[in-house]
């Protein structure tokens, strides 16, 4: 298997309330939609809205056994400014901040939001890190 994650898929309560928190709120372009499903596509991979109890059935689990708080998912910036803008257009658009931006113990800083359906995202600017231009980020510095 090679050492990549090519889609994430998040289960959602509510397809249009999810899909207008990413599209409305957080400024993101839906790439498609077949039937019961949104597609964003990202640099180099893609993110999935599917219902959550029709994902569970997917993947052949009872859907009061699925799902887990156990997951973040992580969107660095480039800028310290960046973090607080987005956690601010994130709770405008429905999420919850569960961490304000903060200098965090690693160097960096970073906080945290709940999208709709409680997903937790850390938005964080690790000055360890390099992005480039087309968002792709790599553990050394360029």
């Amino acid at each position: 298997m090679e050492q990549r994650i090519s889609v994430i898929t998040l289960g959602v309560a509510d397809l249009d309330r999810s899909q207008r928190f990413y599209e409305s709120g957080l400024g993101w372009t839906i790439g498609a939609a077949e039937g019961r499903i949104r597609f964003f596509q990202l640099n180099g991979l893609i993110l999935a809205l599917y219902p959550r109890e029709e994902l569970a059935r997917d993947a052949g689990l009872p859907g009061e056994d699925f799902g887990s708080k156990a997951t973040t998912l992580a969107h660095n910036t480039r800028t310290r400014k960046e973090v607080d803008d987005i956690l601010i257009k994130a709770e405008s658009a429905g999420g919850s901040i569960v961490k304000p931006a903060q200098e965090v113990f690693w160097g960096g800083y970073s906080g945290y939001f709940a999208d709709p359906d409680g997903h937790l995202w850390e938005i964080a600017h690790n000055p360890f890190w390099h992005l480039d231009n087309e968002g792709n980020i790599y553990l050394n510095p360029k």
